[in-house]
């Protein structure tokens, strides 16, 4: 990535310690914030989470300028990918945020994959979001091992969260200072904005008002925290990458569901889809009929939430049902699976059918988390080996006489359980597969762009 010549631009990585600090919180906020300012904002999110990308293109969309959250992950694709993404999608930016996952160092493998390491291969200024309820002058020593830790990073500044005084914020300012640390402000503790951040990407209601939550979340933090400063820290040199080649279109006919229950989908893989064809948008829960396709694909979501609704519309199972079993090419991840198979069984024990195409049933019943990335080799695939992540509650009630087409390792190069599906021209995984490094479909759909 050369930064020969390049004119600059506000960007910076907003990190924290550990987890549950506040740093989606003031993401949204500083996002709002910046938009309000006239400023044309770019939001990325580390990591794999398709959740906080949907809340950020909320958030930085402002008036008539829309923006699209993009996820930066150092383990499901290249470093040169990494760095090509946020140099084509800042292009047109005056003002990059890149939210963080959990603690900065913390990655797949120590720090593999983590915060730090976007941060150093992107050259980006980090400002950290240290949750300080219960703190003092030790500010002072946590601080100062974050910016000496890693000497090839960047740290900048810090915001201070749920600091509900202006003496207390005096001791912090102070320790920040004498850990080298520029102190940015604080955003004192409300409970309004902590219930609705608790609510923001798990209420999927339609009639759910982001809106006025993020509104009031930017409120809440201009108060008090610095953007004057903050902005003046954060000038950088436009990155310049070597952009992809466009190829000539496709001509496939891709229907991709979204709505409530399914929307668990990667932008870049949706650049993929349309690279290859025309996407039309249907929804499993509302209509009625299946667009005309040579590829149905089904993302994560949350079908159990909806489940009733979708057991309801019998029209649409079936006709996904008589898709796949006449050869339609479909993929189906998590949510989608779940979808496709026979039965879904909720907390309560009760069971739903659905689709019926894969003869597997799914249940939320004793629900555990399953999380981590996942790296796979699928049979029969010349393109090798593709990468992906896990996160889902539900797990595997019974399979019948299914065919796993994969063979699946961890983050640490160990065997992985589990299983991707085939049957006929229908794939299914609980593993969300990120394809837009690759910029082609996996092994099972090269026939239809032949």
């Amino acid at each position: 990535m050369s930064m020969s010549g390049a004119d600059p631009h506000n960007a910076f990585l907003i990190a924290a310690p550990s987890s549950g600090s506040g740093k989606t919180t003031i993401t949204l906020a500083l996002l709002r914030l910046l938009g309000r300012r006239g400023l044309r904002v770019q939001p990325f999110k580390c990591g794999p989470d398709y959740l906080d990308t949907r809340l950020h293109s909320m958030a930085a969309s402002c008036g008539s300028e829309e923006s699209i959250g993009i996820n930066l992950d150092s383990f499901m694709s290249s470093e040169g990918h990494v760095r090509e993404l946020f140099s084509r999608w800042s292009r047109g930016a005056d003002a990059s945020v890149v939210e963080g996952v959990m603690g900065l160092f913390d990655g797949a493998e120590k720090s593999r994959g983590s915060s730090a390491e976007i941060a150093k291969l992107l050259g980006l200024p980090v400002v950290m979001v240290v949750g300080a309820k219960s703190m003092a002058y030790s500010a002072a020593p946590l601080l100062h091992g974050f910016r000496t830790f890693d000497p090839a990073l960047n740290l900048v500044g810090v915001i201070f969260n749920q600091v509900n005084t202006p003496s207390h914020y005096s001791y912090l300012e102070a320790a920040a200072r004498d850990a080298g640390v520029e102190p940015l402000g604080y955003v004192p503790h409300s409970e309004g904005i902590a219930i609705s951040e608790r609510h923001l990407g798990l209420n999927t209601s339609a009639s759910y008002d982001r809106e006025t939550v993020i509104n009031a979340m930017a409120d809440h933090v201009e108060k008090t925290v610095d953007i004057d400063r903050l902005l003046a820290l954060s000038q950088c040199p436009r990155s310049v990458a070597q952009h992809l080649r466009q190829k000539p279109k496709g001509s496939l006919r891709i229907a991709v569901a979204r709505d409530e229950a399914f929307n668990f989908l990667y932008q870049e893989n949706l650049e993929v889809l349309a690279a290859h064809g025309t996407i039309e948008w249907f929804s499993p829960l509302a209509d009625q009929r299946l667009p005309e396709a040579d590829l149905v694909c089904l993302a994560g979501g949350y079908p159990e939430l909806y489940a009733e609704k979708l057991f309801s519309n019998r029209a649409m199972c079936n006709a996904i049902a008589e898709y796949c079993q006449k050869g339609g090419h479909a993929y189906a991840e998590c949510g989608g699976m779940m979808y496709l198979g026979k039965m879904l069984t909720l907390k309560d024990g009760t069971s739903l059918q659905m689709c019926g195409v894969l003869d597997l049933d799914t249940t939320m019943e004793d629900a555990r988390l399953t999380l981590g990335y996942r790296a796979l080799t699928l049979e029969g695939d010349p393109g090798g080996e593709l990468r992906g992540h896990e996160f889902h509650y539900s797990r595997l009630k019974r399979t019948g006489d299914l065919r796993n087409i994969a063979t699946v390792k961890n983050a640490r190069n160990e065997p992985c359980l589990t299983p991707v599906y085939r049957t006929g021209n229908t794939i299914a995984s609980y593993i969300h597969l990120y394809w837009g490094e690759r910029r082609n479909f996996p092994c099972w759909l090269h026939s239809l762009t032949e």
